[in-house]
This record gives C-alpha cells, structure tokens and sequence, in this order.
C-alpha cells in the first residue's frame, strides 16, 4: 500500500495521511505489541471524554505495525506558539486547561506509573547501581494516585481547530501521580527554553493550587527515566545533572 509522503517523522514512527486517515507506522525495531499498546491508551482517553482523535484501526501494512485513526485538522499549539512568541501566555494558559482536564481522570486499567518508571530507570546508562538503588527507594517513598497522566505534554503534542484542542501521542501514558506528569512538561520545556519552562510551571502552580517543591520531588526520577529514552536531542549530561542535584548520594 502506498501512503505516499510522510507528514511527521518521530523517533518511534512515521506519520501519514491517506484517505483523509493519519496512518501511524511503526518502526520494525519496536516489539510487536507496540501499537497495540499505544492504541490501547489513547482509546482509554477517548471513552474518559477527552478530545483525543479516534483509533479506527490496528493492523499491519507491508509487514509494519499501524494504527488508523482520524485525521484532525489544524495547527499545532507548539506551531502557532512559533508564529506568536509574544502569545505565550496565552498558548500556556490554555494547554495548562487541558493538561488539568487530563489530570481530572481516574486511570486504573492502564499502566502504573511506579513500575514504568521503575523499568526505565533500572535500564538507563550513565547511572551506577548505587544511584539507581538511591532512586528507586526514593520513587518507593512517595506516594502516588491513579491520575491520567499523558506523559509526553506539550504544546507540539496539541491540535488547535475552530473550536477545540485535540490531544495526540498517548504512547508514554500512565496511571499515576499528576505532579510527576507536570515535571516531566517542565523538563521537555526547560531542553528549549528555561524561560519557557518557568512560565509554564508557575502558571501551572497558580492555576492548581500546587507547589513548585511538591513538583520539584519528582525532578530526579523523571529526569533518569528521561535517560533511558537515549533522545537524540536530548543531552545526557543536563538530565545526569539533574539527577545529582537533586538526589546526591
């Protein structure tokens, strides 16, 4: 089957449109139920009631694993951030309304935070034994909820149309503490823009109730799960830093 050109190029996937579908296509190198997986979830956030774009179906084209869902039409928030840097406020504001939403959901039947991030630490290099040891027990230490956490929250990851915000990319998603969730937006912010991240969290902080401190706990453990994604854009060595600073042995 030819989907022509693609529209998106991720580190997991390649994106198409065809026939007025988004087809998402898997690398070979992903285990076999990835996309089973990541459709899983984004159905849940779909019968949670959130605007998430609809699984249609779960196949394979070609040998490669695909999901079929719908095509929403518009712009990114991150794409529009870049047209209007002097409307970031504004484009904060309103993710950090859906970020909440998202936050709102009890999410019991999905993977548990703890033992996601449980795994990426323990696979993640630069980090000896001592320090993951460190980490874990730290992790073990807080306590958690059953929140739905997207897990990869930013405004690139939302689709502004006429009249709504459409939420993609539910691939990291879990079930647990939403302060984690709004440290790992913070951490993806603070790669491009410190500036950027610090407004983020402050309106986040205002508009929830929360303290940065609260947040701040989790900095450590979702910096080294981040070590462990091997993002070419990413820099070991900030997210290493992090870490010490935040968790010294």
């Amino acid at each position: 089957m030819n989907l022509g050109t693609p529209i998106a190029i991720g580190n997991t996937a390649k994106v198409y449109l065809c026939e007025n579908k988004v087809f998402k296509v898997f690398n070979d190198s992903l285990p076999d139920m990835e996309s089973t997986n990541e459709a899983y979830k984004q159905k849940y956030a779909y019968s949670c009631g959130l605007s998430v774009p609809e699984i249609f179906d779960v196949t394979t084209i070609d040998g490669k694993q695909v999901i079929i869902m719908e095509h929403i039409k518009g712009k990114t928030m991150g794409d529009l951030l870049t047209d209007n840097m002097e409307k970031a406020e504004y484009y904060l504001n309103m993710s950090i309304d859906v970020q909440m939403d998202i936050h709102k959901m009890k999410a019991k039947s999905i993977e548990p935070m703890p033992e996601k991030l449980r795994r990426q630490i323990e696979s993640a290099p630069g980090l000896d034994n001592i320090r993951k040891s460190t980490l874990l027990k730290k992790l073990d230490s807080i306590t958690s909820d059953e929140k739905l956490c997207h897990g990869d929250f930013h405004l690139f990851n939302l689709i502004m149309s006429e009249h709504n915000v459409t939420i993609i990319d539910w691939v990291d998603s879990s079930a647990g503490d939403i302060r984690a969730d709004i440290y790992r937006t913070y951490l993806l912010y603070s790669q491009v823009s410190v500036e950027l991240a610090d407004r983020y969290m402050r309106l986040y902080c205002e508009k929830s109730g929360l303290s940065k401190d609260e947040i701040f706990q989790w900095a450590p453990i979702i910096a080294a799960a981040r070590l462990s994604e091997c993002v070419s854009s990413e820099k070991p060595e900030r997210l290493l830093e992090i870490v010490h600073q935040h968790c010294p042995i």
